[in-house]
């Protein structure tokens, strides 16, 4: 019988619902309950989802030692509570991104757990996408050199939750959300960033925030509240003589940018669609993969996934899906992605342009891990 890793997922939203879809097609994934204030809605997709257990209060299903795996689908500023009462209970613990609406709330999810000597793993999906993993190991294997400039660059040109269309209000508000476009999109592409580049520590970082378009539908603009950025920017000063630069908007008057880059003395790559440009003979080359290709070998020819393969569906990538990586980690299969110390250094970076933008001038790290949110967030 395959072995099942017992699951309670905390919050049957938009995102609660996502992660429920993904575990029923993950043959170790066994949810068992759903907790959600909204008793209705969490019966309802217990019915949808065949789970048996419904809970209003997540404390409740804490207290079961029948659960070994605790999933928190929740609004940012809930992840850090909610998440260190599970560590605390005993639970390994999968959170939504961003880590947590602070870095200071972030480092508190960090530190119990490894206190604790619990798991815990934050959704970062885009260090699971086969570009991202053989850009990787082009880093890795030092075709790029001495690495010393990265930039993300992401814009959306209207996508803004809920004012423009899509997703609940609670996405723009500050009060449940924390952030914008910084907290809710910035993160993938930090995070990633962070992973290639080895997680240097943060010097110095400088940044600003915007809400300045005016195209918002005025009955969507009163009734969310929105008040938080569409914008934000930051330079980023790292460890090793690193300088990186990150944008990313909700929405922007703009084309799209060329995606995230990272430069050394050797080459340099774009990661999505991954391409390679170097001098080769005296001759500036633009190197493509057959990314695709490369990834089912290397798959299907992992010594360390020999006894996890299923003929069934002989590529089912589980090493790189977040939420099979993280069962098959609680299992013993693969060792855990550090995604929490990723999260930490991105939640770092995001909280040092916040109060860059606040100060109106560049911040140092003792700067950001000293600083109050709540004064100026």
């Amino acid at each position: 019988m395959t072995e099942k890793v017992r699951i309670g997922i905390i919050g049957v939203g938009q995102i609660g619902k996502a992660h429920l879809q993904t575990y029923m097609d993950i043959p170790e994934a066994e949810v068992v309950a759903v907790v959600d204030i909204r008793e209705d809605e969490a019966r309802r997709v217990a019915e949808r989802f065949n789970v048996p257990l419904v809970y209003t209060d997540y404390e409740e299903m804490l207290k079961r030692d029948d659960i070994q795996s605790v999933d928190v689908c929740l609004h940012n500023r809930l992840h850090a509570p909610v998440t260190i009462a599970a560590l605390e209970a005993g639970k390994n613990v999968y959170c939504e991104k961003p880590m947590a609406w602070t870095y200071r709330e972030a480092r508190a999810m960090y530190d119990t757990a490894k206190r604790l000597g619990r798991m815990l793993h934050i959704q970062l999906a885009t260090l699971y996408s086969p570009h991202a993993r053989a850009a990787k190991r082009l880093i890795d294997e030092g075709y790029l050199g001495d690495i010393y400039y990265a930039k993300s660059s992401h814009y959306r040109r209207r996508g803004r939750p809920f004012v423009d269309g899509y997703g609940s209000a609670q996405f723009v508000q500050r009060a449940t959300a924390g952030g914008g476009a910084m907290l809710d999109m910035a993160v993938y592409h930090i995070a990633r960033m962070m992973w290639l580049l080895g997680n240097p520590a943060v010097k110095t970082v400088s940044g600003s925030t915007y809400q300045k378009l005016e195209n918002m539908y005025p009955e969507r603009r009163e009734s969310s509240g929105y008040d938080v950025e569409e914008l934000g920017m930051g330079l980023v000063r790292l460890e090793g003589g690193i300088t990186y630069f990150i944008e990313e908007a909700w929405a922007i008057h703009s084309d799209p940018p060329d995606g995230d880059h990272v430069f050394g003395s050797k080459g340099g790559v774009r990661v999505e669609p991954l391409a390679y440009f170097t001098t080769l003979a005296d001759m500036e080359m633009d190197a493509t993969f057959d990314v695709e290709r490369a990834d089912w070998r290397w798959y299907q020819c992992d010594p360390a996934l020999a006894d996890w393969r299923r003929d069934e569906n002989p590529y089912v990538r589980g090493r790189y899906d977040s939420q099979r990586h993280w069962l098959w980690a609680q299992l013993g299969r693969v060792p855990l992605l550090d995604t929490a110390g990723l999260a930490l250094r991105t939640a770092e970076i995001t909280e040092g342009i916040y109060l860059s933008n606040h100060l109106g001038r560049e911040v140092t790290a003792e700067e950001i891990a000293q600083a109050d949110p709540e004064t100026y967030r």
